[in-house]
């Protein structure tokens, strides 16, 4: 998992133990707004977008704003928390660093805002080690499509198959998988109802540890 020229991380859930967070993240927007939650939700939610998953809450719930409108106070909703409260996942540091000494270049692919990652990340100490930060907003995409890694991948200058994907959720290593990337999937509780199909799928699979963060390997 260390001998790669290049990786490519998610941010929630991979370098920021945020994703108990956006589990209930969306149903506290549309709760602070009058509305009820479908149980579907968090579901729907999952593999889009930020822009994506405003437009989802604009039509699937009648909200009568435009998608930009929803998008900027969705992410109101969520500064307070990236900008003081999440923290690192466990054992991120370390391998970042590990990485860094064998000479390994490491980007970021995200679905969450870039100001609200790149804050996260430069509060928690950790953005100087990537190079750049792709999100799904600006590349117009989602991770349903592998588009975002392979403009990274290329932004990086690594043939995909020297190109490590490091991602927690299901349909994103589907698609980094479907493009012939190597993955290593790591354990977030928020798809634990998939942790079987996505053992099957990864090349490299950081579980539990007890019943804490999943670890990540250094040295």
């Amino acid at each position: 998992m260390l001998n790669y020229k290049g990786v490519i991380f998610d941010c929630d859930g991979i370098l920021l133990d945020s994703m108990q967070m956006w589990m209930k993240a969306d149903a506290n927007f549309l709760i602070g707004i009058g509305l009820k939650p479908r149980p579907d939700l968090t579901e729907a939610i999952r593999p889009l977008s930020s822009l994506e998953a405003a437009e989802y809450l604009r039509i699937g719930y009648g909200i009568p704003k435009s998608t930009e409108q929803i998008n900027d106070e969705r992410n109101r909703t969520l500064e307070e928390y990236y900008f003081h409260e999440t923290t690192l996942k466990a054992g991120i540091v370390p391998y970042l660093e590990e990485l860094r000494k064998r000479g390994a270049k490491m980007c970021v692919a995200t679905a969450t805002d870039r100001r609200l990652v790149e804050t996260a990340l430069e509060r928690c100490g950790i953005l100087d080690y990537f190079v750049r930060i792709f999100t799904c907003g600006e590349e117009k995409t989602s991770k349903s499509s592998p588009d975002i890694y392979i403009r990274a991948a290329a932004f990086l200058g690594t043939e995909i198959s020297e190109t490590l994907v490091v991602e927690d959720a299901l349909h994103a290593i589907k698609s980094a998988k479907k493009a012939g990337f190597p993955v290593a999937a790591v354990y977030d509780l928020s798809e634990d109802d998939h942790q079987e199909e996505i053992k099957g799928l990864c090349d490299y699979y950081l579980g539990k540890a007890g019943d804490g963060p999943a670890p990540y390997p250094c040295g």
